[in-house]
């Protein structure tokens, strides 16, 4: 099953970093956060990605195009008047990696569409180019092929940031606890599985996916979640970035199930 991947977006809220590079080119441990995303759906078997890019999507490319470059030692042989290059030992991925320029200002659902060609017509996974999580990602697609449907979303609990107020009409406070993980929020946390229909749901290049296509899926009763209570993160904004690094860097990064 083919793995599509979002990468088209500018990256406002992280701007320190995406002035100069696609966010999911942003660096954890030195690595994409991309490769970090791709090394999961490895650990479960799944090596054939195309990538949705589009701001500054060349950087992308030249970054594959240069990966054994970046992971091999190196030897350049200039003594016959030209130059030689040797790459030394094997730490290639298993990869097929296509990259595909979706355009600047296209919408999630509109990228989509427009890598059809290379999906084909066959169910194939999607997440977004900015987020990590310890998703079993074997089970997600079991669990998608067990219902049926047209659509599956990982769904996860955002975690209130704040305590709790219970306040009266005449707006004394009536109690007052710290938060608790049931009262957050359930929010998409892309690794969705979609069957090829969902084409059919999706119109133009300015097409929302989580919009219009989610929600006609929802209300004809085409939508499932795969609820994951383990580790998920997106990389928003600085906070978060510096949050994955120290989780990477301290060795106790959850989304890791590779080995090294």
């Amino acid at each position: 099953m083919k793995v599509v991947l979002l990468a088209g977006g500018t990256g406002t809220r992280i701007s320190e970093e995406s002035q100069t590079k696609p966010k999911p080119m942003i660096e954890i441990g030195g690595k994409p956060i991309i490769w970090h995303i791709m090394k999961e759906y490895s650990y479960y078997g799944f090596n054939e990605f195309i990538i949705c890019a589009g701001y500054k999507q060349h950087m992308i490319k030249e970054w594959f195009d240069n990966y054994f470059l970046y992971n091999h030692d190196v030897t350049y042989d200039f003594t016959n008047g030209r130059r030689e290059r040797a790459f030394h030992g094997n730490k290639c991925e298993p990869w097929k990696v296509t990259i595909a320029d979706t355009g600047l200002d296209t919408m999630t659902g509109g990228r989509i569409k427009r890598v059809r060609e290379y999906i084909g017509n066959e169910p194939f996974m999607m997440t977004y180019g900015d987020g990590v999580c310890d998703v079993d990602i074997t089970n997600l697609v079991r669990f998608h092929q067990s219902h049926g449907k047209i659509a599956t979303l990982t769904a996860v609990m955002l975690e209130q940031q704040k305590g709790i107020l219970d306040i009266a009409e005449d707006n004394s406070v009536k109690s007052f606890r710290e938060k608790k993980l049931a009262d957050g929020s359930l929010i998409i946390a892309g690794y969705m599985v979609l069957n090829p229909e969902i084409f059919d749901y999706i119109g133009s290049d300015e097409e929302v996916l989580e919009k219009g296509p989610l929600e006609k899926l929802a209300l004809e009763g085409e939508l499932m979640s795969y609820m994951h209570k383990g580790f998920w993160q997106c990389m928003d904004n600085i906070r978060e970035k510096n949050m994955l690094e120290r989780y990477w860097n301290n060795g106790t990064a959850p989304w890791k199930k590779w080995d090294d």
